[in-house]
């Protein structure tokens, strides 16, 4: 049987070749006595010596010359090989733990270097490349990442104690529960209620056409003022109205803190739920709407039992945009007395503490990579001829 041999691809052996110069010329990790004294960086060959340091180009050189001419096993195979190099790099922080913290210095600090953040970003934007290649289901892309999450669990409460973004986590656990709470809370306040006003709006402008033009120039206006900007523009109207009705000042609405928040947040994600479930309910096949109609169905039933199912879909995509943009944008509401996560992202950019600004940003990076999976595997499955 012959075997399929596809297109050359030249996007992973670039990444790996870009990999392989960030392992060998950067700094992979730091060491420091302290959380006050910087550390001081070490290269991959400083902590493994020459031969471990050029070991670990064979996987990477591996992965470039399998892809340059591939075929679907190839493929498969160079997957295989980045989910595994995905699972040996806290092993390889292990090692580095164990060659250079010293036992008696329990205050030491492992950071993370620039080799190892490159390595990590380039492998699974690889992960990324292959399961577009092999066509995989959205959530058989991401489940690949499973074994990776376990080998990271593992070592983490093994032997990854002096890593200093553990130490951050380990020093503010309680705060950091409560921030992630917050954070999830906020934005699920405002998706949901975005979705609902997006939705009454969306049907308006459709039963009534005058409105959609002043409608989307409104959203878009909305869309182009700065976040930061439309926290100012809230702060004196929200103060007044905190003075001046008592209902309101009871709730918490301030010129700072949540109700300047969620109000940004609704009002950026307005556009792309109307512009979404607008076009997704105007791009029904008309013949369809007729047939329904022929079959005697009520106005009602056409739109609840044809029109809406069918659009579901593209309202979905537009519920996913949405919600990964307002897990981001919650970030910066911190400046405002918000809360959430972006607190550690803005204290630790005060006290110049990287670590600190990674406990914060690192989760909600998880948080948008998880909304986008779940939504985006949902809109596969309810899209005709998707994943079933």
């Amino acid at each position: 049987m012959r075997r399929e041999v596809l297109r050359p691809n030249r996007v992973l052996p670039l990444l790996m070749l870009v990999a392989l110069a960030a392992w060998l010329g950067l700094e992979a990790v730091s060491v420091a006595p302290n959380r006050i004294v910087p550390g001081s960086g070490f290269r991959a060959h400083e902590v493994v010596g020459w031969t471990g340091a050029l070991a670990g180009c064979l996987p990477l050189l591996a992965v470039a010359a399998l892809a340059w001419r591939p075929t679907t096993g190839r493929l498969r195979l160079v997957l295989a090989l980045a989910v595994l190099l995905l699972m040996a790099m806290p092993a390889w922080l292990g090692l580095a733990v164990t060659r250079l913290v010293d036992p008696a210095q329990p205050q030491a600090r492992l950071g993370l270097g620039g080799a190892f953040w490159v390595l990590l970003f380039l492998l699974l934007l690889a992960l990324i490349e292959l399961r577009a290649r092999l066509r995989l289901p959205r959530l058989a892309g991401w489940g690949l990442l499973v074994p990776v999450l376990l080998a990271w669990w593992l070592a983490l409460a093994s032997w990854l104690e002096p890593l200093a973004l553990l130490q951050e986590y380990r020093g503010r656990s309680d705060q950091f529960a409560a921030a992630v709470g917050y954070h999830l809370g906020l934005v699920g306040a405002a998706v949901g209620a975005s979705l609902v006003i997006g939705v009454a709006l969306a049907l308006l402008m459709r039963r009534h056409a005058g409105l959609q033009k002043a409608g989307f120039g409104v959203l878009n206006f909305l869309q182009t003022i700065p976040s930061l900007a439309l926290f100012g523009l809230l702060l004196a109207p929200l103060a007044w109205l905190a003075a001046n009705v008592g209902w309101l000042a009871a709730l918490g609405v301030r010129g700072i803190g949540w109700a300047p928040a969620f109000l940004a947040l609704v009002g950026y994600s307005l556009l792309p739920m109307v512009r979404n479930t607008f076009v997704a309910l105007e791009g029904v096949d008309p013949a369809v709407i007729e047939s329904a109609r022929g079959m005697g169905m009520s106005p009602r039933q056409v739109f609840l039992q044809v029109r809406l199912p069918l659009a579901l879909p593209v309202m979905l995509e537009g519920l996913r945009i949405t919600t990964v943009q307002a897990i981001g944008l919650t970030a910066v509401a911190a400046l405002i007395g918000a809360g959430g996560l972006g607190g550690f992202i803005f204290l630790g950019l005060g006290q110049a503490a990287m670590d600190l600004v990674l406990l914060g940003a690192l989760p909600i990076l998880v948080m948008a990579l998880v909304a986008d999976a779940l939504l985006g595997a949902l809109t596969e499955r309810l899209h005709p001829g998707g994943t079933r």
